[in-house]
Formats: structure tokens, C-alpha cells, sequence
């Protein structure tokens, strides 16, 4: 993810509800009905925004955290506190990654309630978590090796492959499916499911018209651009278009006044002034890129033209998919083309 606001000079956005961020284990009423609450979350990220929704006869979670102790006892502060000894009956997860999905697997088995997700992310979300360290694919090796990756990269991929299971409690064998435009009750409130892509398969957005209200996820964030990466599961993908059409259609669809709940940072208004942005971010990244690959570049030799940030060690994998996205998008627009060299490494330059 990449702050692309920390550089401006001036900030369109409104925020909101800055005086009333809740700790850990209590909440925070936004409109009627919806409650925020915040854990806690590894690295720069440092929180998550998850959403506890009354719901007719008892509760509607929205989002989970990361599967670890700490958060657990904070959500069993939440039950205990907080929920007019009603029961948890539905978890929605908007999106496979597991600081979203790392606790429905232990909050529907506690409640006996089902789990709502898309289709894609949630069999996603479920591949990925069974994968042990010692699976690594021979074709994920060869596609880092082609973004050229050292052989002390690869290394490090081998030691960092099978974590994604390890921050989630097994997601239950069965779930309830969301789709594109359905309409979900919601103590007699109407939400629509807006489905993104780009940063996840699937993406559920969470949009009520009564209350002027979008839970928004991952897919729209206040000061940072979601991660959009090409993964070696799917090698020759372009989920950078897919993004910016997603941000587009948002903003043809979505009124400009609600109030957006991200899953990370702070609560705001300026609905499209914040999708106008993460387009023109991405845009100007582009430009970059081109510029950039006036001489032949690997992907791992682009993050100049993308991030203003340092990048580390524990940045370098995201980030290295990030870069083929962009340079997926740049190839599908014809703006660069690339060659590959005798050990399989691509060197991207101008068409």
C-alpha cells in the first residue's frame, strides 16, 4: 500500500469522527444502528476498522482482524459488553486477506451463524491458507526469477511462503455467497453489494442509501492506495485495469455525499474527490513507468516510478507485484513491450 497523500498540500477529504476513535474491545455509534470498532494489526498498517451492525434479532459483524490472542480477547470484550445479550448471527468478510478474514472461522463457530463472502474470495482465501511452507510451486519461483529476483530473494520467498494461514482460524466448509448488486436486509435496512476488483478478486463493498453510509473496505482508503499486485497463481494478469475500472464505475454509481468507512485510517466524506485521486495516482505512475523504461528495466528495478517510500525487506514482495501490475497495464496499452533474456528475466522497455 502506498501513501500518496502524506506529499500533498492540500486535502479534499472530511473527516470524520476523529475525536471518537474507539479503543480496543469498546465502540463508537456512527449512524444508527452501525458500530465502529478497531484492532489491532502488524507494521505501518497498525489497525483495522470492523464494523458491528444491530441486526433485527441480534448481530451483524463486518470483518474480523488478524487470528491471533490479543484480538480475540478483544472481541470477547465486545460479546461480553456490548451486545445487549443478543447473538452474533451473520459474519461478512469483504475480502479474503486475512487481517479481514483471520477470526470468522472462530466467530461463526462460536455463534453457530454463517459466513458471507463473494464467491472468489472466498475459495481464494481458502487455497491460499492451506498452502504449508514447504509447498512453494516450481512456477512461482520462475515468475519472481522473471521480475528478477536474486537468488537471495528467492530464499526469502521460500521462508515467507505458507504464512497466509498462519494469522487465520480455518474459515468454515461452507458459506453463503454474495454477488454484484444484491441487496441484503440489515435490521430492515436495505444494503447493496458493490463488487471491486483489482486489490482482491472480489471485493465487497457495503452501500446503504437510508443512511448514506458505504463500508468500503480496502477498496476505497483515505490516505493510502490499496495494494494492487499480480500473483504468480495468475502470472499474466492486469488487475491494474481492473482497479481503475472498479474506481471508475464507483464513482459513476455512488452519490458524492456518503460517509466512507475504510478498513484502515479514518472515516471520511469526498467519496469522489478520493476515487478521482486513486485513478490519477495510478495514472501518473504509468507515466512514470514509461518514462522510466526509456533503457530496459526489470520489474524489480521500477520501484523508483512508483513508490516515494523506502522499500524493505518486508515491503519488497508486495511491492515487486505491484510494479508487474503496473507494467501488465503498460503492455495491454501498448506503452511498453519487453524481452526476456537467457535465464528467463524480463527487461521491459518503450514500445
Amino acid at each position: 500500500m502506498v501513501d500518496n497523500m502524506s506529499k500533498r498540500g492540500y486535502d479534499p477529504l472530511i473527516y470524520k469522527f476523529e475525536d471518537q476513535v474507539p479503543e480496543p474491545g469498546e465502540l463508537t455509534e456512527i449512524a444508527d444502528g452501525v458500530f465502529w470498532i478497531r484492532m489491532p494489526v502488524w507494521g505501518r498498517l497498525h489497525h483495522i476498522n470492523v464494523w458491528l451492525l444491530r441486526d433485527h434479532a441480534g448481530w451483524t459483524i463486518i470483518d474480523t482482524g488478524v487470528f491471533n490472542e490479543e484480538v480475540q480477547q478483544h472481541w470477547q470484550t465486545i460479546f461480553d459488553k456490548h451486545l445487549d445479550g443478543l447473538p452474533v448471527t451473520r459474519v461478512i468478510a469483504t475480502h479474503l486477506h486475512n487481517d479481514h478474514t483471520g477470526n470468522a472461522g472462530w466467530i461463526t463457530r462460536k455463534w453457530d451463524c454463517p459466513l458471507w463472502m463473494s464467491r472468489s474470495d472466498f475459495y481464494m482465501c481458502k487455497v491460499m491458507a492451506a498452502d504449508g511452507p514447504t509447498d512453494v510451486p516450481d512456477e512461482a519461483i520462475k515468475f519472481y526469477r522473471r521480475a528478477g529476483f536474486s537468488e537471495e530473494k528467492l530464499d526469502q520467498y521460500r521462508q515467507r511462503f505458507g504464512q497466509f494461514g498462519a494469522n487465520m482460524d480455518p474459515l468454515p466448509a461452507g458459506y453463503h455467497r454474495i454477488i454484484d448488486n444484491q441487496y441484503i436486509d440489515i435490521d430492515g435496512r436495505e444494503w447493496r453489494a458493490i463488487i471491486g476488483h483489482g486489490h482482491a478478486p472480489e471485493h465487497v463493498c457495503l452501500y446503504c442509501p437510508e443512511l448514506k453510509i458505504i463500508i468500503a473496505g480496502d477498496q476505497i482508503l483515505p490516505k493510502i492506495t490499496p495494494n494492487v499486485s499480480v500473483q504468480p497463481s495468475e502470472p499474466l494478469a492486469n488487475p491494474l485495469r481492473e482497479w481503475i475500472t472498479s474506481c471508475s464505475r464507483f464513482r459513476e454509481i455512488l452519490p458524492p455525499t456518503l460517509l466512507v468507512l475504510p478498513a484502515h485510517g479514518s472515516l471520511f466524506e469526498g467519496l469522489h474527490e478520493r476515487l478521482t485521486a486513486l485513478i490519477d495516482w495510478h495514472e501518473v505512475a504509468l507515466e512514470k513507468l514509461y518514462v522510466l523504461c526509456e533503457t530496459p528495466k526489470r520489474a524489480v528495478d521500477v520501484f523508483p516510478a512508483l513508490f516515494k517510500s523506502e522499500i524493505t525487506d518486508r515491503s519488497f514482495f508486495p511491492a515487486t507485484g505491484e510494479a508487474i501490475a503496473h507494467l501488465h497495464c503498460a503492455l495491454e496499452r501498448r506503452m511498453l513491450t519487453f524481452e526476456e533474456d537467457e535465464n528467463g528475466v524480463a527487461w521491459w522497455r518503450q514500445a
